[in-house]
């Protein structure tokens, strides 16, 4: 386990023997959170308040602990698309399928979940509850009541009961299914990807794609990826208005109070995971889509990482560059793959698009609350040192350091990656054409450490 240490150089989280005692959760956020939540989401003072908790009144030190736990992982600080109790509120997941649609360049996108979880949607007659679509229904879509049982024979059903992918061709979709299909009956395949977590499923997110164009392994996985962080943020949602209800009964045992405790830390681990694979299985569909290299984020965020270790820089602040040198392409997604593969000469509307691009996968991230603290790495990235760059010609030091570090790495590793229009370059060539560059497109300073860097090798 790799030990957390604070600004002044004081361990919280490391294993001590005062915290392990016969309770050895005491020192759960050590023991269950992933590092990315660990760095952003638990503060110093909480820390110290779980370490510090009266021995002598375990129940009531539990129940603080866990207050402050749901007040950290509210639905606030988890994602914004769940809690709904009307079927208005609903409309934010006909805005995420059309998202996917449009990400994966597909026919359409449907989102269904458990009736438990779809409060303001309840069925009597189903067990799964259509949410939302990317088809713009003549009505309003919800009255429809599209859904099924579990124990329906369907493609449906057996996705969500046995947490399994199932494709079939849309021409066999069975007749509760015929309005959600969009285009040519016989030229299409439907893709049913199960959202579920360690506990149960909760939902399906269902596919219709091209059959002629089946979907690359690496947009499939996202696909994946995000359905299964949507389940477990609705099971950290249900635990943690479960653990409300019950810090509030006043006989509840420090047994059960630990076990509540166990649930929802081990839950907040999962969560943890789960973005950060999320994160870099956007990061790789970004890369498949522009073709150009299936490594290039990573690789980005990977100097990026090594350029904050020679810099000495805190775990938060790499941490965030780290996931920023990930995601600074994240625009790209959302455009077609033709247009920035294109070897000829680009139109004037095509720039433009393409320049704007960063600004598309800010809109994106903005609605993923966890990765809030990388949007500004992300939007400013475009920036030059002399203040010509974009969007807002920021000049030198005004320029947001993760910014200044993921633009210097992007450019290094374009420059020594293959692309349709040159070979790839030496390191040399490109620490030299970059050198050039410095006090025009490149903080000077960090140009001198990336060479150093990159020599030392």
């Amino acid at each position: 386990m790799t030990e957390k240490k604070m600004e002044n150089g004081v361990s919280v989280f490391s294993r001590t023997t005062e915290l392990l005692g016969e309770d050895p959760l005491e020192e759960i956020f050590a023991l269950n959170l992933g590092d990315f939540l660990t760095e952003h989401l638990i503060s110093e003072e909480l820390a110290q308040k779980i370490k510090k908790h009266d021995a002598n009144d375990k129940s009531d030190g539990l129940k603080k602990q866990l207050k402050e736990l749901i007040s950290i992982y509210s639905i606030n600080n988890t994602l914004s698309v769940l809690g709904f109790s009307s079927k208005e509120d609903y409309v934010i997941y006909n805005s995420i399928a059309k998202t996917i649609v449009q990400m994966l360049d597909i026919e359409a996108c449907h989102i269904f979940l458990a009736e438990e979880y779809a409060k303001g949607l309840k069925s009597e007659e189903q067990d799964i509850v259509l949410v939302g679509s990317s088809v713009d229904f003549d009505d309003d879509i919800y009255s429809f009541k599209i859904g099924c049982r579990i124990d329906d024979n369907n493609f449906l059903a057996e996705a969500f009961d046995n947490k399994k992918t199932i494709m079939i061709p849309v021409r066999q979709v069975p007749d509760v299914l015929q309005k959600l299909v969009a285009g040519n009956l016989d030229n299409s395949e439907f893709i049913a990807i199960p959202m579920h977590n360690n506990a149960e499923s909760v939902g399906v997110v269902l596919l219709q794609n091209p059959a002629a164009k089946p979907l690359s392994n690496e947009f499939v996985m996202l696909v994946k990826t995000t359905a299964k962080l949507f389940a477990t943020s609705m099971l950290l949602q249900k635990l943690t208005e479960e653990t409300g209800r019950t810090i509030s009964d006043e006989v509840i045992s420090s047994s059960e109070l630990q076990h509540l405790r166990a649930e929802l830390t081990a839950t907040i681990g999962d969560l943890g995971e789960q973005q950060q694979q999320f994160v870099e299985m956007l990061a790789k569909a970004v890369d498949a889509k522009s073709q150009y290299s299936n490594n290039h984020s990573q690789n980005v965020a990977n100097l990026a990482k090594e350029l904050c270790n020679y810099l000495e820089l805190n775990e938060k602040t790499k941490d965030l560059i780290y996931y920023a040198g990930l995601l600074q392409n994240i625009g790209k997604i959302t455009l077609p793959a033709e247009l920035f593969n294109k070897k000829g000469e680009l139109s004037k509307d095509e720039w433009e698009k393409l320049q704007n691009h960063p600004n598309v996968g800010v809109s994106l991230l903005m609605s993923i609350n966890f990765l809030s603290e990388v949007i500004p790495y992300i939007h400013y990235h475009k920036e030059r040192w002399d203040g010509k760059g974009e969007p807002e010609g920021l000049k030198g030091h005004s320029i947001p350091l993760g910014s200044r570090i993921i633009a210097l790495a992007d450019a290094y590793c374009a420059l020594t990656e293959e692309r349709p229009y040159r070979p790839a370059m030496s390191k040399q060539k490109a620490l030299e054409i970059i050198s050039e560059e410095a006090e025009t497109k490149w903080d000077p300073v960090l140009v001198n450490s990336l060479v150093n860097l990159l020599n030392k090798e």
